[in-house]
């Protein structure tokens, strides 16, 4: 039988620290749905569900008293008179003046109706070359519901011979965000996107980059690139701090003594042995490259390739 309690690092890989204090990954649970309506455009409608493409793993540390490591709370308190508000005397206001403010309650939202609210608008379809990578930031499956299996298909086609994503605006969380429907695989991908003034300009930057490069320095730069060059294996990458941390938490859980230094800072590389600095690295990455075995491509990697032939 297994003792569990729970831990003061919130992860969402973590659950347990069992009777024996090694960390447990928990189970993963099937992907729910976080919202249901349908893409149009022109006059078809394809009902779908949305679904997250992506989650955040990542440590969150408790607050703790030092003294008995008693958890830290916060308390909602008015700013007039210093005293705990109940969540039920909490209303929304949007400050106009200073001190000001309008209050929206949950009826003047659902007043606000645009088409966008029940379903993805379709309303321009782009090259996907021509949209500025900034822009893109959050994407999310897109399945078809009963009865839109057809035209999802058909979307999905056409999307991939033209090399086009669709433009559209959506509504999630009581906010309307501008989105591109793309194809991925053997899916449809809704990806959010920053509407036009989100998107920061270059300009403010002071230090660009030296325009006087040498034809030796650029050479052996791309030589350099080259040797480094390989296929996207996005599985070979790792969040090795969090790894670290995790096993540093781990370690002190059984009362073990830790023992590491801190890495000293790199250097930063002197102009003057940029060349040297080049040819160094080009030596290390050919001698590394002779010690690496050849593998095979992962499984993953192979249903990744037949996803997109059969696309």
């Amino acid at each position: 039988m297994r003792i569990g309690v729970w831990f003061v690092v919130r992860d969402p890989s973590v659950l347990w620290l069992d009777s024996r204090k090694a960390v447990v990954p928990r189970l993963h649970f099937a992907m729910r749905p976080i919202w249901k309506g349908s893409i149009s455009f022109g006059l078809v409608y394809i009902p779908v569900a949305v679904y997250p493409a992506t989650r955040e793993e990542k440590l969150s540390f408790r607050q703790l008293r030092s003294s008995d490591l008693s958890p830290i709370r916060y308390k909602k308190v008015a700013e007039a008179d210093s005293k705990e508000v109940t969540p039920d005397e909490i209303v929304k206001g949007f400050e106009y003046e200073k001190g000001r403010y309008v209050v929206l309650k949950d009826e003047d939202f659902a007043k606000v109706k645009i088409e966008s609210t029940h379903s993805i608008d379709i309303t321009d379809f782009v090259d996907v070359e021509q949209v500025d990578p900034k822009f893109f930031y959050k994407p999310y499956f897109l399945e078809p519901q009963k009865g839109g299996e057809k035209a999802y298909g058909l979307l999905h086609k056409a999307l991939s011979k033209t090399a086009k994503i669709g433009i559209a605006k959506v509504v999630i969380s009581n906010r309307e965000h501008l989105a591109a429907v793309k194809p991925d695989g053997l899916f449809l991908i809704l990806e959010l996107m920053h509407f036009a003034h989100e998107i920061l300009s270059a300009e403010e930057l002071k230090n660009g980059p030296d325009k006087e490069i040498g034809e030796k320095e650029l050479k052996m730069a791309e030589a350099l690139i080259d040797s480094m060059a390989g296929a996207w294996e996005p599985e070979k990458y790792r969040d090795e701090y969090r790894t670290a941390i995790r096993e540093l938490i781990e370690q002190k859980a059984q009362n073990k003594e830790v023992i590491g230094n801190a890495p000293a800072p790199r250097p930063a590389t002197n102009v003057v042995d940029l060349v040297k600095v080049l040819q160094e690295s080009l030596n290390r990455n050919q001698t590394l490259s002779k010690r690496k075995p050849v593998s095979a491509p992962s499984t993953s990697a192979l249903v990744k390739q037949r996803r997109r032939r059969a696309a």
